[in-house]
């Protein structure tokens, strides 16, 4: 037998199980696992000793900023996924707001080929939910392969192109104006009927302009003054009115970044009455609080906002009792002219991407969370989640190959400068970290390794099953 990788004398951990062992790797599939050494030759080796091998993380919520007509200056396609493939992510899902955005069959496959050469990992990719101008693609769009539809609650978008508008006011012409309930009600009904999951940008845009007007007019520029123009209520309303209207049609609804931590308790007892409710949250909210705010300012600005210790340690409880489905990125850059500006003018979004897994390892040192529950959280319930397992997010005989090598021990100061985004801004600068991920295997082929891309790109459009 002639292996294409043998990735041998690794610590393997799995969800549920941790050992010793040899993976094989023959036509980009998993071909056997053993402890014991297997005949034949490889083509290519690696030595694993003391180091884990896991399933390639999975980040279910990038913005790329790609497309024929896409923002390139703060992100593209190739950068992205260059920083995912250098910090262990072997596949990720694109958000729809790209340019084009998906709204239709015709942009969904214009990204992809758009994409598709800039690939450095596999991707999947989310449509968008725009009401009655789109609600008729919903079926066409799952049958093209979208892993599942968004939600932008609360916001406006661009007339022409669908790209979101940051700073609506009421009047503004050329825009769509943010989705009535109405109109959510009929998405979700008809969402429901695509069997696929429905995510929704949880925040209420009635309690946030009353209290956005109240903190500008007062002059506060400061980060408090803008957490209070954002208060948790303002995902709690919307994440309530969401479930019940998935209650009415069976719909699954999936909360996207999760910030507030009394929110976990409200999705604990949906899912206790079998309501179909799952959600995710981010590094940013498990790992910064307001506090940092003092050193970051509007670098660390995202909607929903990072919010207080208070928040972030209800959200690990969340995550480790499993109300939480898993962690991802929502990467999100914009450029340093347009993020180094005052709190109320920066767009909300942070460069997220590299940092999610240095983050959740690090996390793993510090007792947060085990080594089969980091799998968990960022390769077997995002793959399970999006109908990507067990081809993703696994080590079963007969799947991809995918993997990523972690050594723990690896103690460093993160330094954005480093970062393979386009846009190097993050509100980890200067963090003391311990562990990281030293080599990322796509369908068996090594694709980084130390932090550096070392294959020209050969990532692949993915579709649930």
């Amino acid at each position: 037998m002639r292996w294409d990788h043998v990735i041998k004398n690794g610590t393997i951990a799995t969800a549920r199980e941790t050992y010793r062992g040899n993976i094989y790797v023959k036509d980009e599939k998993i071909a056997a696992i053993s402890t014991l050494e297997l005949p034949g030759e490889a083509n290519e080796t690696t030595d694993a000793n003391g180091k884990y091998v896991l399933p390639g993380f999975i980040d279910t919520h990038v913005h790329s900023r790609d497309g024929y007509d896409g923002a390139h200056y703060k992100e593209d396609f190739n950068h992205s996924t260059t920083a995912a493939a250098c910090s262990g992510i072997t596949t990720i899902c694109e958000m729809p707001n790209s340019n084009p955005a998906i709204s239709c069959v015709e942009n969904f496959n214009k990204l992809i080929e758009c994409v598709l050469p800039k690939a450095n990992v596999d991707f999947g990719i989310w449509g968008m939910c725009l009401g009655d101008i789109n609600i008729s693609e919903f079926q066409a769009l799952k049958d093209a392969g979208v892993v599942a539809f968004k939600i932008f609650w609360g916001y406006a978008v661009d007339a022409k192109n669908y790209q979101l508008i940051y700073n609506y006011k009421e009047g503004m012409g050329g825009v769509v104006p943010p989705l009535d309930q109405g109109q959510i009600y009929k998405i979700f009904r008809e969402v429901a009927k695509t069997g696929r999951s429905v995510g929704i940008h949880a925040e209420n845009l009635d309690i946030i302009k009353v209290l956005t007007e109240e903190a500008m007019a007062s002059g506060d520029n400061s980060y408090e003054a803008m957490l209070r123009s954002r208060p948790a209520v303002s995902e709690i309303t919307i994440i309530k009115t969401a479930i019940s209207i998935a209650k009415e049609f069976g719909t699954h609804l999936h909360i996207l970044h999760l910030a507030a931590g009394d929110g976990i308790e409200v999705i604990r007892q949906a899912q206790a009455e079998g309501v179909k409710v799952t959600a995710e949250t981010c590094p940013q909210y498990l790992a910064l609080t307001n506090k940092d705010a003092v050193k970051f300012g509007s670098i660390m600005k995202g909607f929903p906002p990072v919010r207080t210790q208070y928040d972030q340690d209800k959200l690990w409880a969340g995550l480790d009792s499993g109300v939480l489905n898993h962690v991802c990125s929502d990467h999100a850059p914009h450029s340093p002219e347009e993020k180094q500006t005052d709190l109320w003018s920066a767009p909300a979004g942070m460069t997220m991407i590299e940092t999610l897994c240095y983050i959740m390892v690090n996390a793993v040192n510090e007792g947060k969370l085990s080594i089969n529950k980091l799998v968990d959280v960022l390769s077997e319930k995002p793959a399970k989640l999006y109908g990507l397992h067990p081809m993703k997010g696994s080590l079963e005989i007969g799947t991809d190959a995918d993997l990523v090598i972690l050594d723990m021990g690896c103690e460093y100061t993160f330094r954005q400068e480093n970062l393979h985004s386009r846009t190097k801004l993050s509100p980890f600068d200067g963090r003391k970290l311990k562990g990281k991920p030293i080599q990322t295997i796509l369908r068996g082929r090594t694709i980084a390794k130390n932090g550096q891309l070392v294959a020209k790109a050969t990532g692949k459009f993915v579709k649930p099953k």
